[in-house]
């Protein structure tokens, strides 16, 4: 007998993610059938799309009110629909702002609710817990240390570990991936991943684009690789390509036929020397992939005053903010950030991670630990966690 899961991710590392665990969920239980938001990697596993994973992208308060009049229709579409005709169960990937406050109406309505990627309220807003507990039936985790947090305050919990520890192989081929890309063997790479967002384009890629100007002076030979989400983001980064050229620079992007498949920034960070990246989920992936880097970010004077106001906080409770330094409890790797972000400074860092043998392999060894650490059959473990709650509500 079929039933139905409710399933919302709203940007590329959501979309990539909840196709994982679907992929296990499925193997668990073939007859389910899945409705709701997400990219071409749920659209892969058979997900029925109702709106694209690109109506919730967006990035902080100042582009959701930007975006208000479309995530507020899509918002009532889904909540009207699931809760006109139940699901028996909902996930909710990512997207917290989206997310929780839906969860929130179909818990109230009887659905059951599992969030996946809790919010980071270890580094701001410790205080959503106490929503969480409120729209949440049961909270999906990414990393051993939050568990405790959940349990703490009597929200049931199961760590899962993460789906790209068990999706990226512990051994790098980095030859293989260069002949994928086109890319001289023995070149010097470097991999620039400047965010997935326009408002994150729009702030880092300069500040990138200028440090490798520098870094190519350096090495002429120096070969700088983009990997791009889609045709949107790369003509916003090529807006900036023309301000500041760069020689041996080269945007990738996946063809429609490979977009529900292997992700392209993935042969790029497995192709690279040292990876400059803003943070987001592209540092755990760049980590994955034993790729030493330099973790960057920037957020505009107005955002910086909104995030303060809201939070009560002018910083983290964490010294970190790059997921592999978090969860590694230690600066593996340099962060420089608002003013800190200078193509100066992000230059030297990449420099001496270029040259920097013994660095580099004491930044991989680590990267390595974290990875077996997160590796633990994020699907299967995801799926039964699931299907428990079914049971539980059936």
């Amino acid at each position: 007998m079929t039933w139905r899961l409710g399933i919302v991710a709203g940007e590329p590392s959501g979309d990539l993610i909840a196709a994982r665990v679907l992929a296990g969920l499925k193997n668990a239980d073939p007859t389910v059938l899945t409705e709701g938001i997400g990219g071409p990697q749920l659209a892969g596993q058979g997900v029925n799309i109702w709106h694209p994973m690109h109506a919730l992208s967006v990035f902080g308060y100042v582009d959701a009110l930007k975006r208000l009049p479309t995530l507020i229709r899509t918002y009532r579409d889904v909540k009207k629909k699931w809760l006109s005709d139940h699901p028996e169960i909902f996930l909710g990937v990512d997207a917290p702002d989206f997310n929780l406050r839906l969860e929130h109406q179909l818990k109230s309505a009887g659905i059951p609710t599992i969030h996946f990627v809790g919010p980071s309220i270890w580094a701001w807003r410790y205080e959503r817990i106490h929503f969480i507990k409120q729209a949440v039936s049961h909270m999906l985790v990414l990393f051993p240390f939050e568990e405790a947090i959940y349990r703490k305050e009597n929200i049931p919990v199961t760590y899962v570990g993460h789906p790209l520890a068990d999706a990226i192989s512990i051994e790098k081929d980095q030859d293989a991936a260069r002949v994928r890309l086109g890319i001289e063997l023995n070149s010097r790479v470097l991999a620039i991943l400047p965010g997935s967002r326009a408002s994150e384009i729009k702030l880092m890629a300069p500040r990138f684009l200028q440090a490798a100007q520098q870094l190519v002076k350096r090495d002429p030979g120096l070969v700088c690789v983009v990997p791009m989400v889609n045709a949107q983001r790369e003509a916003e980064f090529n807006q900036f390509l023309h301000l500041y050229p760069v020689p041996n620079l080269r945007c990738v992007r996946a063809s429609a036929e490979q977009a529900a498949g292997r992700p392209i920034a993935w042969d790029v960070l497995e192709a690279c020397d040292v990876s400059l990246v803003t943070s987001g989920t592209a540092t755990l992936e760049a980590a994955l992939f034993k790729c030493p880097m330099v973790i960057s970010y920037v957020l505009s004077p107005l955002m910086r005053k909104i995030m303060a106001w809201k939070s009560g906080q002018q910083r983290p409770y964490l010294p970190w903010v790059g997921l592999p330094n978090v969860l590694s409890n230690d600066f593996v790797v340099p962060e420089l950030l608002q003013d800190d972000a200078t193509p100066d400074k992000l230059a030297s860092e990449v420099w001496d991670l270029l040259i920097n043998d013994h660095r580099a392999e004491q930044i991989k060894r680590r990267f390595t630990d974290l990875h077996h650490t997160l590796q633990c059959d994020t699907p299967t473990r995801a799926a039964n966690a699931i299907l428990q709650v079914l049971d539980e509500h059936r």
